[in-house]
């Protein structure tokens, strides 16, 4: 395979300039984020609400969480051949702090946080050997961390990820804006944070990379970021197509048999706008259908059990186990463009393809 650009976070240096985004409850765990660093990207974890696998074998969510994202990492890290490992953590869940030490104690390199500025991040990790990746959608994001971070504790970010409106899961923009298609692109908001980084460059040291995630499906896509200014992607939707993904054989079909009319904007019980595939659970809510939540977890701070319409926790893990009636399959814009199920190592070969010749 011909070289492309490498990408630097920190002491890292990756082979593809590819970032697997993370995806909770359960989708990316140590199976795909292993196969991802092994093969030469940054493989990522998710943390949400990952001990909702073993719910029933512990007392709480809680302890669940620690049993494991400190498996899940160790066995990320034996597999991948001691490569770097990312964890996703969302600054929204309870418990952010100590989700973050568990995970670099565990052995974590990097730990990517969005749903939420992660103000504490550096404080959190004082002393610790580990790259620092907030996720952005826009450049006055960025510039609050940056003035935060280097106020507070003389540190900035190793990279940033902008999440633009095209991606899957929860979005940093208005619902209106999303089902307008009235968001800013994805482009107009790099130009912005690489504006306001540049004018960092001498405080940080070094220019800090900035990937952008959201919408980047194919390799010439890829290759347009890259000669626009970022210095990496991030990929999820392509990702769950693959046999290492950690999602049930149902899920993977889910995206396999997407078309473009199956994708809706909903609103998350978290009070968030959200992408994911119609199914039947989704149509009940969406027709303002309810039901009951006795929550035994409350993994994210944001969420009221005795307001919200339904357990977003409960539904994405009957997704991740392949309930294609009651589950809340998470999705990128561009899912229907998944025509079947590959390896990782294909995968990338197959983006590194379309990345050296023209868009068809």
């Amino acid at each position: 395979m011909r070289r492309w650009p490498s990408l630097v976070i920190g002491e890292f240096e990756f082979e593809h300039p590819i970032i697997q985004g993370g995806m909770g409850v359960g989708i990316s765990l140590h199976r795909l984020s292993s196969a991802v660093s092994k093969a030469g990207g940054l493989g990522v974890i998710a943390a949400a609400a990952i001990g909702l696998e073993i719910r029933n074998e512990l007392a709480n969510l809680k302890e669940a969480d620690k049993v494991v994202l400190e498996r899940e990492i160790r066995k990320a890290k034996e597999l991948s051949g001691g490569k770097p490992i990312g964890i996703n953590i969302m600054v929204a869940v309870t418990d952010y702090e100590e989700k973050v030490k568990i995970a670099v104690d565990a052995g974590a390199d990097v730990i990517i946080s969005g749903a939420g500025l992660p103000f504490s991040l550096p404080e959190v990790t004082e002393g610790k050997d580990v790259c620092l990746i907030p996720i952005i959608s826009s450049a006055r994001a960025a510039e609050i961390i940056l003035k935060r971070w280097w106020s507070r504790y003389k540190r900035l970010p190793d990279a940033f990820v902008i999440e633009g409106p095209l991606a899957g899961g929860h979005l940093g923009f208005k619902e209106d804006e999303l089902v307008k298609e009235e968001a800013p692109d994805i482009y107009s908001i790099l130009d912005d944070v690489l504006h306001i980084v540049d004018k960092w460059r001498i405080k940080a040291g070094f220019r800090i990379p900035v990937i952008v995630a959201g919408g980047i499906y194919r390799g010439w896509e890829v290759k347009e970021a890259l000669s626009r200014g970022a210095s990496g992607v991030q990929m999820a939707t392509r990702f769950v197509a693959t046999h290492e993904c950690d999602a049930d054989s149902a899920f993977k079909e889910m995206y396999v048999k997407a078309k473009k009319e199956d994708i809706v904007i909903i609103k998350s019980p978290v009070g968030m706008p959200a992408r994911a595939l119609k199914t039947p659970f989704v149509e009940s809510m969406m027709r303002g259908e309810k039901r009951p939540v006795k929550c035994p977890y409350h993994c994210l701070k944001p969420c009221n059990p005795r307001k919200v319409p339904y357990c977003i926790a409960e539904a994405l893990i009957k997704a991740k186990e392949g309930d294609v009636e009651e589950g809340l399959f998470f999705c990128g814009a561009r899912v229907y463009e998944v025509d079947r199920i590959i390896s990782v190592d294909e995968l990338f070969e197959e983006i590194h393809s379309e990345y050296e010749r023209e868009q068809a």
